[in-house]
């Protein structure tokens, strides 16, 4: 049993996503493989029973991989994660604290912000020009890593507070978070009716 979810766990998430013929699927970059699997199976259904499913392809973002506080990948399992409802002053400390170039031991020394995860955190949130003048001012030590994380945290705040604003809309409104859930699952049941029925068809099961 202990060795069934390396094959369970992905075939059933195949399934998630095959069941609704899913042509696109928005993934991290560690999920790609578990993507790929799914149109093997796909592919595998489609050449016994005739074409029923199309092959999702994976959908990943500019920026696929987040590095955390720590300068792993960012996870909640990590606890190195930046939320998107953190508060300001939560998501400061979390910033302040952050690991930044190993190498970069004083003020005054040059840094590199190849590196460097609070750099990796510029190039997905902050604007070009601000990742130009990071860029060029820590190498030559014209600012130093606090100054470089206020800027970052300036375009986290501008960035991550209108969906924090939202997210605490609907939390002080939790009845339209029902009534999207449920009409959400209508939608989902019935493209999942529509699809298994041509599954049984495809593969002459009667029920």
């Amino acid at each position: 049993m202990g060795n069934y979810a390396f094959l369970g766990y992905p075939v059933l998430q195949a399934a998630d996503i095959l069941i609704y013929r899913a042509e696109f699927v928005p993934v991290g970059e560690d999920q790609v493989p578990h993507i790929e699997l799914t149109r093997e199976i796909a592919r595998r259904f489609n050449k016994l029973y005739g074409e029923v499913f199309p092959e999702p392809q994976a959908l990943l973002t500019q920026a696929p991989r987040l590095p955390g506080t720590d300068g792993r990948k960012m996870s909640k399992s990590y606890g190195n994660d930046i939320r998107l409802t953190d508060p300001p002053e939560t998501m400061w400390e979390k910033l302040r604290t952050m690991v930044t170039d190993p190498a970069r031991v004083r003020r005054t020394d040059p840094g590199n912000p190849e590196v460097c995860p609070v750099y990796a955190l510029h190039r997905t949130f902050s604007s070009p020009e601000h990742q130009q003048m990071v860029n060029v001012e820590c190498r030559r030590a014209g600012i130093g890593c606090v100054e470089c994380k206020r800027i970052l945290y300036g375009h986290l705040q501008e960035r991550l507070a209108p969906i924090a604003e939202k997210s605490a809309y609907y939390e002080r409104h939790p009845e339209m978070v029902r009534e999207l859930l449920v009409e959400g699952s209508r939608r989902a049941r019935q493209h999942a009716i529509q699809t298994m029925e041509e599954v049984r068809t495809a593969m002459r099961i009667r029920v």
